[in-house]
C-alpha cells in the first residue's frame, strides 16, 4: 500500500514519500524500510535517528524530529491511535464462517442471532440468548439463561455463567470467567465454614473486554456490574458485588475486594490490591503495587501500600535508602548536643 493511500485512509497529513511502498506497520526499533512506525511519547524521540523505517507517524509537535536523510512523515493528531489504525489495514484476525459447527451443542430453547458462529466443543445452554454475529471459539461454555448481545466475541475456554447479562461488543479472550461464585462464606460454630449462595449476577456494559484468564465473580444478591468501555487485563479479579466504571483501565495481577467500586476513568496500574466496600472516584490513578485501604478522592495519584498521595511517596521512597545514614546522622547531633548541655552545668 502506498504511504499516500495510508495518508488519506488515516486522515493525516503526508509530509514527503508518498510513493513509498508500505508493506507493514512495527515499533521503532524493529520497523524496516517498507514498514511504518510511530513516535507517541517526546521522551523517545531520540530514537529516531536510529529507526530503519520508511515512514513514522508523529505529531505536530515532533514534525521536525531528526531522523535519517528520507525518512517519510505522517502528520497525526494522536501517532499512537493512528498506529493502532494503521495496523488493522495490514492485519485483521481471521474470523470462522457462519454456522453451529456439528461438534457444538446448542441447546433447542437458545436463540442464536444471525450471523453467529459456533465452534467445535462449544456449548450453549437451556434460554440463552445471543445476539447477531457472534463468535463462539471451541471449547466455549454459556451457561442456563445468559443474555448476551450483538458482536460478541468469544475465545477458547472463556465462560459465562448461568444469568448473567453482557452487552454489544463485549471480547471474553481465553479462559475467561465471567459470573463465577463469588467467595462467600459463613462461619458456624464448630469453626467449619457454611457455603453462601451466590444468588446475584454479573452483568458486562457495552465495549467491554476482558483479558485472558481474569474472572468477575458474581454477587451474592444483586449485581456485580463492568460498565461501558472498561477494560481488564489478564489475571485479574473482580470481587463479588463490585462496580467497575465506565472506561476504566484495570491492569495484570489487580485485585478488587467484594464492593469496592471504581468510578468513571480509572486506571489500577499492575498488582494493585483493593481491601474492598470503598470508593475510588473519578480519574483517579493508583500505581503498581499499591494497596488500597480507604477512599481514593476523584483526580487523585496515590502509590504505596498502605497507598497515599504519589508525590510524597515518591519524596520518601527517595528518602527509604538513607534512613540508616540519617539515623546515624541523628544520634551524633543528639550526643553533641547533650554534651553541651552537660558543658553548661
Amino acid at each position: 500500500m502506498k504511504l499516500r493511500e495510508i495518508a488519506a485512509r488515516l486522515d493525516c497529513e503526508l509530509a514527503g514519500g508518498g510513493e513509498i511502498e508500505i508493506t507493514g506497520v512495527a515499533g521503532m526499533e524493529h520497523a524496516g524500510p517498507g514498514e511504518l512506525t510511530f513516535l507517541a511519547n517526546p521522551k523517545y524521540a531520540h530514537k529516531v535517528k536510529h529507526t530503519r523505517a520508511g515512514a513514522i507517524l508523529v505529531s505536530e509537535a515532533e514534525r521536525e524530529v531528526g531522523g535519517p536523510p528520507g525518512l517519510a512523515r505522517l502528520v497525526s493528531g494522536n501517532p499512537y491511535l493512528d498506529f493502532a489504525r494503521a495496523l488493522e489495514l495490514f492485519y485483521q484476525p481471521p474470523r470462522p464462517a457462519p454456522g453451529i459447527h456439528p461438534l457444538a451443542f446448542v441447546a433447542q430453547t437458545a436463540a442464536i442471532g444471525e450471523g453467529a458462529s459456533i465452534g467445535p466443543f462449544a456449548v450453549v445452554g437451556e434460554r440463552v440468548r445471543i445476539g447477531r454475529n457472534a463468535v463462539l471459539h471451541p471449547h466455549v461454555v454459556v451457561y442456563e439463561g445468559a443474555r448476551i448481545g450483538d458482536d460478541f466475541l468469544a475465545h477458547s475456554h472463556a465462560v459465562v455463567r448461568e444469568f448473567c447479562q453482557i452487552g454489544n461488543r463485549v471480547i471474553l479472550q481465553n479462559g475467561v470467567v465471567v459470573g463465577g461464585d463469588g467467595f462467600g462464606f459463613a462461619k458456624r460454630a464448630d469453626g467449619t465454614h457454611y457455603k453462601i449462595v451466590q444468588s446475584g449476577v454479573t452483568v458486562l456494559e457495552d465495549d467491554v473486554e476482558v483479558q485472558s484468564l481474569t474472572s468477575v465473580d458474581r454477587a451474592t444478591a444483586g449485581e456485580t456490574r463492568v460498565k461501558r468501555g472498561a477494560k481488564i487485563d489478564s489475571l485479574v479479579q473482580i470481587g463479588h458485588a463490585c462496580v467497575v466504571g465506565e472506561d476504566n483501565i484495570v491492569c495484570a495481577q489487580t485485585g478488587l475486594a467484594g464492593s469496592s467500586i471504581l468510578e468513571r476513568n480509572v486506571l489500577l496500574a499492575g498488582q494493585v490490591g483493593v481491601s474492598g466496600h470503598l470508593t475510588i472516584h473519578d480519574d483517579a490513578i493508583v500505581y503498581a503495587q499499591s494497596g488500597i485501604g480507604g477512599d481514593v478522592p476523584a483526580g487523585a495519584r496515590v502509590s504505596g501500600s498502605p497507598a497515599f498521595a504519589a508525590n510524597v511517596w515518591l519524596r520518601a521512597i527517595t528518602a527509604f535508602p538513607k534512613l540508616p545514614e540519617l539515623l546515624k546522622t541523628m544520634r551524633e547531633l543528639k550526643k553533641r548536643i547533650e554534651q553541651l548541655e552537660n558543658g553548661k552545668q
